[in-house]
């Protein structure tokens, strides 16, 4: 019998805030089927492709049977999954304006097989269009690969951020590193004695997002950089300081931040904060235009989010912008008309 303090060290319990699954030896395993559904929503809904035949978009999520999981071993992570989809598209014929219809099925998104070699059906309802058929089916079926590549890069980094735990040797190793890159990238938004006092990193994970507005690059732009349309969007008094450095305030401060980087209808950087979150954290984000001729499409990113506000920054994001900008969108067109 080993004498106290020796022995096999998978077994000895650090000096660690959680004291568990010390050395990451034990099994654990963390269900993802929920988290991809939404996920899978996120980067598939809202793509498009455009062409000399038409434009076509992916619709909605139809149908998403299957599960996912992740499990850690030995220091080692373990991924599952198996999806059944069936994604609705919608087109429009460039030179008739005729619109038509269609679904998309993958029956096997799965761990078995690369998504290269994953099966893509692409169909149509009944009667001419054929050519939006055959856009879809050979740059659809490209943007779809690259939104299910996403997904499988987000399953394997946002989701199974915390799984594999620093080791006692590692924290201190992490700390110095952390406050270096923060001082470098994020210009002291995390202060020392905060780190000193937490004593460990906050765990965070990346927010994609994908959206398509019945708007120019240049007009959606605008409502995020204008004091007055922000303001009418978010319906709460704003600090909008559009320069680099400038000041960011929205919804009676629930969110404040700065401007980091603006190329006008193109891209605007945040560095961005919910009050909610620990002291003098932020996160990241990129805000890029896509213009789609009378459509734009704006991909988000967010580095940084909290682990345990994902869900609600996710929420903030769809709900108070996105949602409230479309309606706000709508009203102008309305009143021009």
């Amino acid at each position: 019998m080993a004498k106290w303090g020796q022995g096999d060290p998978r077994w000895i319990v650090e000096e660690r805030a959680d004291a568990t699954n010390v050395n990451n030896w034990h099994w654990t395993e963390r269900d993802a089927t929920s988290w991809s559904k939404s996920k899978l929503r996120e980067v598939l809904v809202g793509l498009a492709v455009e062409g000399e035949a038409g434009r076509c978009e992916i619709s909605e999520l139809k149908q998403v049977e299957g599960e996912a999981s992740c499990s850690s071993r030995k220091g080692k992570l373990i991924f599952f999954y198996e999806w059944n989809l069936r994604l609705g598209w919608r087109g429009t014929v460039k030179e008739s304006g005729e619109k038509h219809k269609g679904s998309v099925e993958i029956p096997n998104l799965s761990e078995e097989n690369e998504v290269d070699d994953t099966e893509i059906n692409i169909s149509k309802k009944k009667g001419e269009g054929d050519v939006l058929k055959e856009l879809m089916r050979t740059e659809g079926t490209k943007k779809v690969r690259e939104a299910l590549r996403d997904y499988l890069e987000a399953l394997k980094t946002e989701f199974t951020l915390g799984m594999i735990l620093p080791t006692k040797a590692t924290v201190g190793q992490e700390l110095a590193a952390d406050r270096e890159l923060i001082g470098n990238t994020m210009q002291d938004s995390v202060s020392p004695q905060s780190l000193d006092i937490v004593g460990v990193k906050i765990p965070t994970v990346k927010i994609l997002m994908r959206e398509i507005f019945n708007s120019p690059a240049d007009e959606l732009y605008s409502i995020f950089t204008t004091k007055e349309l922000v303001q009418k969007f978010s319906k709460c008094p704003a600090v909008i300081e559009a320069e680099k450095g400038g000041k960011l305030q929205m919804f009676d401060g629930c969110v404040s931040g700065e401007y980091a980087e603006l190329v006008p209808n193109q891209r605007i950087v945040l560095k961005w904060r919910c009050r909610s979150w620990p002291d003098e954290h932020y996160a990241m984000v990129a805000l890029n235009f896509k213009d789609l001729a009378a459509q734009t499409e704006l991909q988000l990113e967010c580095k940084g989010v909290p682990v345990s506000n994902e869900e609600s920054t996710r929420q903030c994001w769809k709900q108070q912008y996105f949602e409230e900008i479309r309606i706000l969108l709508q009203q102008s067109q309305d009143n021009m008309e």
